[in-house]
């Protein structure tokens, strides 16, 4: 199963975390602080699938953690726990990185779900780096590498998180078409993702901060009023 990581300072919360996903076969490794996790990945520690990160942290909190793993060039899993239920704290934390959001208080299956959701389309996207029979996309003056995983412009490299690859990958194999949010969703994260599709905006508009000219007037991912994105070069 997979390794995953509890960042979460309410030690009753931490520990029916750890005991239900010990029970579903996953081996956890629970710390009460970003600043522990930090050490942690310091240290060498880094061969997590996923970790689960508390936004509320004392000190160093999970947004910034979250920023930190994905600074450091981690594709590790990220799902955000949060007694907040503001549509802006999801967009803070999806917009550093994070996968998914969860809103406590929540059920254990729910999280298993979303836990499980997230594990299939990370070996996804790990399958997607062996070799294929085409081994570039070329689309306008972009190149998507599906071996190494780059995509570049103009013979630049653009850093992309994992997610963001998955989005570009669906971009470049429907150039043209339009695509709902719901194709997106369920094309990056899987038909049986459990979170807010509000996700696939977010990504959208960090996509366009790093590709587009003026990502206030996108000139490549166009927007579809009233019903997705459309790859246009």
């Amino acid at each position: 199963m997979a390794r995953i990581l509890v960042v979460e300072d309410e030690e009753s919360i931490g520990e029916v975390i750890d005991l239900n996903l010990s029970l579903a076969g996953h081996s956890v490794v629970h710390v009460t602080s970003a600043e522990r996790a930090q050490d942690l990945w310091d240290n060498g520690d880094k061969n997590f699938d996923i970790a689960l990160l508390d936004i509320m942290l004392p000190g160093m909190s999970g947004v910034s953690l979250c920023e930190y793993f994905r600074e450091m060039g981690s594709d590790i899993g990220i799902i955000m726990l949060s007694a907040k239920s503001q549509e802006q704290d999801k967009v803070v934390s999806l917009s550093v990185g994070a996968d998914d959001y969860m809103t406590k208080p929540f059920g254990v299956n729910e999280l298993q779900a979303r836990i499980s959701a997230l594990l299939r389309r990370i070996k996804k996207d790990e399958k997607a780096v062996q070799p294929q029979n085409e081994d570039t996309i070329v689309s306008g003056p972009f190149t998507l590498n599906m071996r190494s995983r780059i995509l570049s412009k103009n013979g630049e490299v653009i850093d992309l998180t994992s997610v963001e690859f998955s989005i570009m990958e669906l971009f470049f194999k429907n150039e043209g078409m339009a695509l709902t949010r719901e194709k997106i969703l369920e094309g990056v994260w899987g038909e049986n993702y459990y979170g807010d599709i509000k996700i696939v905006d977010v990504n959208i508009r960090r996509l366009r901060m790093k590709i587009e000219e003026d990502a206030s007037s996108p000139e490549f991912i166009v927007t579809v009023w009233g019903y997705g994105y459309r790859w246009t070069v």
